[in-house]
């Protein structure tokens, strides 16, 4: 164990022990409490980052000896269930074992080093959660990414990573061995399977004959540990980089503050592997000695998930917010949610109608936060601050966040412009290294002494950040910039729509104007289209300012959504877009 986490865990034990302290003396912290206190001052920016640090063997292993030594109540690290009972439940020491068996498949049958790279393309299993650990015991950096991978995008991703290993399921194999002869660094391929494959490894039954004893790799704070592809709307995906400090101590603070986990919460995140919010949650709950639970979801569904929090002790739910909104379209006086204590959302903005909705048939508050792949937590609402309504809260410590123009300087309150994260004179220890082989990406989302998240909002004279759209959502109609979240907000406080997306369609006259994809609620789905859109145009001028109305509008059976309930709006506006040049989006008119 490192010595200044050694020395620190040594001193907490002693003093719980009764060993040291003084009588008159304020009792000291339990245990847990101060050694947590720790990591989310070099969280907050408040203590230096350790030179050498290794979550799995810093933290994981930490709490597996807290554990032992009786500071933690009896509930699972990570408790795992499927749709027809099965359940896996590990201690932090179970845990422990099961990666440590893990990380020597990996080092001996797939003969992976420290730096070497690997993807994880796995269902809801809790093999993704093991190999994401082993790959941290061993220097291995994890490449994690949807199932829903196509041939095309397996074989860029592999050639521009040069992975060396890769973990699939029996559904995504076929794919990756279509492409795997075009991949010259792949020289591993492990399957999670009850079957064989030519060519690939079981890894079950590799993990079942592993030794249990492992050394962890002595990695330092900024050595790699995870890298994520990121789409932007031209080119290629990018490769964003994080560090075993970055992601294994930069969501200690918002864990415990904006997510309010203690070691007695059980955290469900109904999030895909393949996306950063995956990686959230297990870097949030475990520093903060929570179980992370996880259901292998056959389908993303209101009712499944309801029913999912009424069955189980579940004490923290995250969901994007349109899953949300489909949540609160249920008759929720039917479940009972005894354990339920918060809830967090975030990846797309919350309209107030729903979190009214929420709170007033659950009794609890949605607190919204906000961040990036490149990012750890940027704003949020963390429990026990103010909400201000369709508001994403305010900076997350330790980001400076502002809003700036184009050239980089900071504006006043209430303009809009571009968040940013300030990143000189000093860059803040839980970042994205860089973009990986493009200097001239990574040179490019700065600006002076800002990097730039793409994303517009302003900010109000007490800090709070209210989302505009994305820079390429937003829509400019006859020189009026038109946030797509405004317009939503507003189409949502009207009884017929369940959800909608806005974007930009093209326009000869104004170059570009709103348009509204709409999803009816049922008791609306039989009127006349042409009266239903002047009432939904009437009540926009009504609710917002006039100029936002949406000019033109569609009503649709479904909205296209990513694998996590997110709505892709990029998809629409290509349709919208498909055969114009959709114009190009300028610095902000004041």
């Amino acid at each position: 164990m490192r010595l200044w986490l050694r020395e620190l865990v040594l001193q907490a034990l002693r003093n719980a022990r009764g060993i040291c302290g003084s009588h008159g003396q304020p009792p000291p912290l339990p245990v847990p409490q101060k050694i947590v206190a720790t990591w989310e001052a070099i969280s907050l920016g408040r203590q230096p980052v350790p030179e050498y640090f290794n979550f799995a063997h810093d933290v994981l292993d930490v709490w597996s000896q807290l554990e032992k030594a009786g500071h933690r109540p009896p509930i699972p690290a990570f408790w795992w269930v499927d749709g027809t009972g099965a359940e896996v439940k590990w201690s932090f020491e179970e845990l422990g074992e099961q990666s440590r068996k893990a990380a020597n498949v990996l080092e001996g049958a797939c003969g992976l080093q420290p730096g070497d790279r690997m993807m994880l393309v796995l269902p809801l299993l809790p093999e993704w959660w093991l190999v994401s650990v082993a790959c941290m015991r061993t220097g291995a950096i994890m490449i994690p990414g949807i199932s829903q991978l196509t041939e095309k995008d397996l074989k860029f991703r592999l050639q521009a990573s040069r992975a060396k290993a890769i973990i699939t399921s029996d559904s995504l194999a076929p794919r990756v061995d279509a492409i795997s002869a075009d991949c010259p660094s792949l020289q591993t391929k492990l399957l999670v399977s009850d079957s064989y494959r030519p060519g690939w490894m079981n890894f079950r039954e590799l993990l079942w004959e592993a030794a249990t004893e492992h050394n962890c790799a002595r990695t330092r704070g900024q050595d790699p540990v995870a890298i994520y592809f990121t789409s932007g709307t031209t080119g290629t995906p990018k490769m964003v980089e994080h560090t075993q400090a970055s992601y294994g101590l930069g969501f200690v603070a918002s864990g415990r503050r904006w997510v309010a986990l203690t070691e007695s919460d059980i955290f469900w995140n109904t999030t895909d592997t393949g996306w950063v919010k995956a990686a959230w949650t297990l870097f949030s709950a475990w520093p903060n000695g929570s179980c992370l639970f996880v259901h292998e979801l056959p389908r993303v569904d209101a009712k499944f998930i309801l029913n999912t929090l009424s069955r189980f002790p579940i004490t923290t739910l995250c969901c994007v917010p349109t899953m949300f909104r489909l949540l609160v379209q249920e008759d929720l006086t039917r479940y009972q949610f005894q354990s339920l204590r918060h809830c967090v959302t975030g990846g797309e903005a919350l309209t107030p109608d729903v979190r009214g909705k929420w709170k007033s048939q659950t009794g609890l508050e949605l607190h919204e936060g906000y961040g990036q792949s490149e990012t750890v937590v940027i704003c949020a609402n963390p429990k026990g601050m103010k909400i201000k309504s369709g508001s994403m809260g305010k900076a997350s410590p330790p980001y400076d966040v502002q809003v700036v123009d184009e050239e980089g300087n900071i504006l006043p309150p209430g303009e809009e412009g571009n968040v940013a994260i300030r990143v000189r004179p000093t860059r803040p220890f839980c970042f994205f290294t860089c973009y990986l082989d493009n200097p001239e990406k990574t040179a490019a989302s700065e600006r002076g002494d800002f990097y730039i998240t793409g994303d517009r909002a302003h900010m109000d004279k007490d800090g709070y950040f209210w989302f505009m759209g994305r820079n390429d959502d937003v829509i400019n109609s006859s020189s009026y910039r038109i946030g797509p979240v405004e317009v939503e907000s507003a189409l949502a406080e009207h009884p017929a729509v369940l959800e909608s997306a806005v974007v930009s369609s093209p326009d000869p006259i104004r170059g570009e104007v709103v348009k509204a994809f709409i999803v009816l609620s049922p008791a609306y789905s039989s009127h006349d289209p042409e009266k239903l859109t002047q009432e939904l145009q009437e009540h926009v001028k009504r609710v917002t300012a006039p100029y936002k109305y949406p000019r033109k509008m569609a009503f649709v059976s479904e909205l296209p959504k990513t694998v996590s309930g997110k709505i892709q709006r990029s998809k629409l506006r290509s349709q919208e877009w498909k055969n114009e040049k959709q114009p190009q989006k300028g610095p902000i008119s004041h």
